[in-house]
């Protein structure tokens, strides 16, 4: 089967075979968005067709501004959210790369060049187109353009300076917006990586043509002017110039191999690229190859080359406004609020034509009584002549006043129109582009924004933003190798939407940060997360210092040591000097233990002494108790010596000899002391 198609399509051209593909597609277009996409340009540019008019008498060709304000709006917001804060993109190194300095140079020659360029500009264009048709897309552009530099040159052995200019040729990228009625794509694709092809039709003007024949961009072949076509005019409501301009068709997309094959063969041009199709075959035997085929007015093949950049891609990028399952076409402000805006338009012209019908009523007149030859109009200051009483010959019709109910409808049908679209006036939200609202301010109003259009905002950042700086800056590694000297391919590209959520994790940081002391380990981590996650011109310079200024200083080790084996030796003979202090204590402790043990042998013997004041001498037991009583008075003595030498444990002092019990005495008189 598949040698039968291949049999049947060497019989083709490549021009013809891209061609019938475009046609096909067009046909689909035109069958199922054509019709829709010039409503809603019309609704958002304000214009009245006779196909809005609801009534025949309808008279009124007012359009309503709520669905024009929508659409402004919500493109306003997203442009504030992307655009915001100056940076709309960011380029960091993959993970495993070691030396991120190459992809520095990168994202900051990418801002340079996309100023340079007026790629802000193409997006916002995107931005309204997605908005009004649903689907915002863009053509990747390379241009070869001079750049001019001024320049000196010594002249006669260098007396003198010759001043001059060098000039020097450059490719520029450059982001081209596309309107839907100029973009053809597969019908069962839902993006341009999974499509067949996609191809840009639309109208340009010859001299650009020649121009890039005469580069060699182009074959040389005669190039008649284009037949017009409605459809694929920019504006369809302007007249149509016919002349000086050629019907360019760029196609993007898998081709058979054999007919590009073929294509190459026939070119004859000196300098056309030429591939050589046999060691393709070798390599690779399917039977598509990816190409860029260029056809003028629809036959005349001006270009046709296997894909040129490095990376296969194709230099188309598309986002739709909303996601519609299983198709590319995305649906848009103006969709959402199309049947809003048409009820409030029917409102709006329903009333104003009821108003000129109040305020300019209708007139009956008996024209039998009237002036032959007077015109019955009426206008301020004329004169009417009468065969009669006016009042019985003019009559005006009462049609009443107009419902003041109309006017809450019309307010009723503009709020839905808000709800249906989400969009709100954004008067009010603080800050600007340009950033004059404090960083507090523009933060909340950026919140709210990602809020109310997040998937909006991820579609476009995810399909469209990113994609687009990727390529362009592989495509300045390929063609500028001396303005872009970087061989790291692998890098990720962050736009707006991730800078934003950085944001608010500085901001978190920030507050963790204040309630650290710069003592403790985690206080030059949490700095170096900070300075990472801000979007600065300066940032890895910063990360690179604070990296250098944590790394461990050998002198500064040296001291450390040495200051830690200081306090280790003091520390130890502070420890000496609290145990001598300890076992001084413990002695005292011991003496004081000792000397209270003792305290009450002495209280015993004063009161053995009260005691025996009343005994008489010569008795034999008296005797005997001052025998013991000297004993124990030796005994203390002798406790209280051990005690001043520091030789006596704590132990208990040996208790005195029990006294014999005192002998019976003879009761004295009362008042007669013993002898």
């Amino acid at each position: 089967m598949l040698e039968d198609n291949e049999g049947f399509a060497t019989e083709q051209h490549l021009e013809d075979w891209v061609i019938q593909k475009c046609d096909g597609w067009r046909d689909h277009f035109e069958a199922n968005y054509s019709q829709k996409f010039e409503e809603y340009y019309r609704l958002w540019r304000g214009q009245w067709s006779a196909q809005d008019r609801v009534r025949e008498s309808e008279r009124s060709k007012i359009i309503s501004p709520a669905l024009q304000q929508a659409v402004e709006s919500s493109v306003a917001e997203l442009e504030e959210a992307t655009f915001g804060r100056g940076k709309w993109f960011d380029i960091k190194d993959d993970y495993m790369d070691q030396s991120p300095e190459d992809i520095v140079m990168l994202r900051n020659h990418l801002e340079e060049d996309f100023k340079k360029n007026k790629v802000r500009k193409g997006v916002a264009e995107c931005l309204i187109n997605a908005a009004v048709f649903g689907t915002g897309i863009a053509e990747i552009v390379l241009e070869e353009e001079k750049e001019m530099a001024p320049a000196t040159q010594p002249v006669m052995g260098g007396e003198l300076q010759a001043i001059g200019v060098n000039v020097r040729d450059r490719t520029c990228v450059k982001l081209k917006p596309v309107m839907p009625q100029n973009f053809l794509i597969d019908p069962v694709a839902t993006d341009i990586d999974s499509a067949l092809g996609c191809a840009v039709d639309e109208f340009v003007s010859s001299h650009s043509v020649e121009m890039l024949q005469e580069s060699g961009v182009y074959r040389d072949v005669d190039i008649a002017y284009a037949s017009p076509d409605f459809d694929i005019e920019p504006d369809q409501d302007l007249t149509r110039y016919d002349e000086d301009k050629v019907r360019l068709t760029k196609y993007y997309g898998l081709v058979p191999r054999h007919l590009l094959e073929k294509a190459m063969k026939d070119d004859e041009a000196e300098d056309a690229e030429v591939v050589d199709f046999e060691d393709a075959d070798k390599k690779d035997d399917s039977f598509y190859v990816e190409a860029v085929v260029v056809i003028a007015n629809g036959g005349v093949l001006l270009k046709a080359t296997e894909n040129p950049y490095m990376m296969q891609d194709r230099p188309v990028v598309a986002f739709p406004w909303d996601v519609v399952p299983s198709r590319f076409w995305g649906r848009g402000v103006c969709e959402k609020g199309y049947n809003s805006q048409k009820a409030l338009d029917a409102e709006l012209r329903a009333r104003i034509d009821a108003l000129a019908l109040t305020i300019h009523p209708m007139m009956a007149m008996d024209a039998s009584r009237m002036p032959r030859g007077a015109k019955p109009t009426i206008q301020p200051g004329k004169t009417i002549l009468t065969n009669g009483n006016p009042a019985e010959i003019l009559q005006p019709f009462n049609f009443g006043q107009v419902n003041q109910i109309t006017f809450a409808q019309a307010s009723a049908l503009q709020t839905m129109v808000q709800t249906a679209t989400g969009a709100i006036d954004s008067a009010g939200i603080a800050g600007s582009v340009n950033g004059d609202a404090t960083a507090a301010g523009v933060s909340m109003s950026l919140g709210a924004i990602i809020k109310r259009h997040k998937r909006t905002l991820i579609n476009f950042q995810e399909s469209f933003v990113i994609p687009f700086v990727t390529k362009a800056a592989w495509r300045y590694m390929q063609f500028e190798p001396e303005m872009y000297p970087v061989a790291d391919y692998k890098f990720h590209t962050s736009s707006s939407l991730g800078i934003i959520a950085r944001e608010y994790e500085v901001t978190q940081l920030v507050q963790l940060l204040q309630t650290m002391s710069p003592d403790t380990p985690m206080y030059p981590k949490l700095v170096m997360s900070i300075i990472d996650n801000m979007n600065l011109s300066n940032r890895e310079e910063l990360i690179q210092v604070l990296e250098q200024a944590n790394q461990p200083n050998p002198e500064a080790q040296q001291a450390q040591q040495a200051a830690q084996q200081q306090q280790a030796a003091f520390q130890a003979s502070q420890t000496a000097a609290l145990n001598g202090q300890a076992q001084e204590s413990a002695a005292r402790a011991q003496k004081i233990t000792v000397e209270a043990q003792a305290i009450p042998q002495e209280l015993e013997i004063d009161r053995i002494k009260a005691v025996t004041t009343n005994l008489k001498a010569g008795d034999a037991d008296d005797k005997e108790f001052q025998k013991r009583l000297e004993i124990s008075k030796q005994l203390l003595k002798e406790r209280e010596v051990a005690v001043k030498e520091g030789n006596v444990e704590a132990t208990p002092a040996p208790q005195a000899a029990p006294a014999p019990a005192p002998t019976p005495q003879a009761t004295l008189p009362q008042g007669q002391l013993p002898q």
